[in-house]
């Protein structure tokens, strides 16, 4: 049997949208003629790491200009990069979101996220409270050193390509093809698939 994340609040720092800006998001949602599809990562190793993952998708679904519309089953994974039993597991999931906001205005939201879960940024491959990644942003294939395009390890990472598939088995990674093809060309060694836990669609 599933267990079903149901306590905490979204976002902790940043105050409620009005009701009013709701409705013209999602008015805009089905109205513009070009709404894109981005797909977001997400670990935890510090701290709750189960609240802290719904607290994330919670806070993004507050966006305006962005809606939530898949969450992909949880995986716990062996840090990346650093000596094995150094740190903590990780809490790994996939969301798809729909979104009015430019790649660059998703990725300062995806930082205040971060930051509102305490993220501190003092060393590569440290362990994090939180991570918030956006893996690509429809077709956009891009090298801008500030937000490249899509992820540049993205293709060679089980905790990101797993729940990806599992979410969508036919995805597309741009520029490297099937999701399917990538994750049987890496191992999936230290990348599990826990069952016992569920994060929720936001309503």
């Amino acid at each position: 049997m599933s267990a079903f994340f149901t306590g905490g609040q979204s976002d902790p720092t940043v105050q409620p949208v009005p009701a009013s800006v709701v409705e013209r998001v999602d008015a805009a949602d089905t109205t513009l003629q070009n709404p894109k599809r981005a797909v977001i990562a997400l670990g935890a190793n510090l701290g709750n790491r189960l609240e802290t993952l719904q607290g994330a998708i919670d806070a993004l679904e507050d966006t305006p200009g962005v809606r939530i519309k898949g969450v992909s089953p949880v995986y716990e994974t062996e840090p990346w990069g650093v000596d094995p039993g150094s740190q903590p597991t990780y809490f790994n999931a996939v969301v798809v979101v729909k979104t009015t906001l430019p790649p660059s205005s998703l990725l300062e939201r995806a930082h205040a996220v971060e930051e509102a879960f305490h993220r501190v940024r003092e060393e590569r491959w440290g362990a994090r409270t939180l991570d918030v990644d956006i893996v690509s942003y429809a077709e956009v294939v891009s090298e801008d050193p500030v937000l490249t395009l899509p992820h540049p390890r993205a293709h060679e990472r089980a905790f990101v390509l797993a729940p990806w598939h599992d979410l969508d088995p036919a995805a597309l990674l741009p520029g490297r093809g099937p999701v399917a093809e990538l994750l049987t060309a890496v191992t999936r060694e230290g990348v599990t698939a826990r069952a016992d836990l569920e994060l929720r669609l936001p309503e």
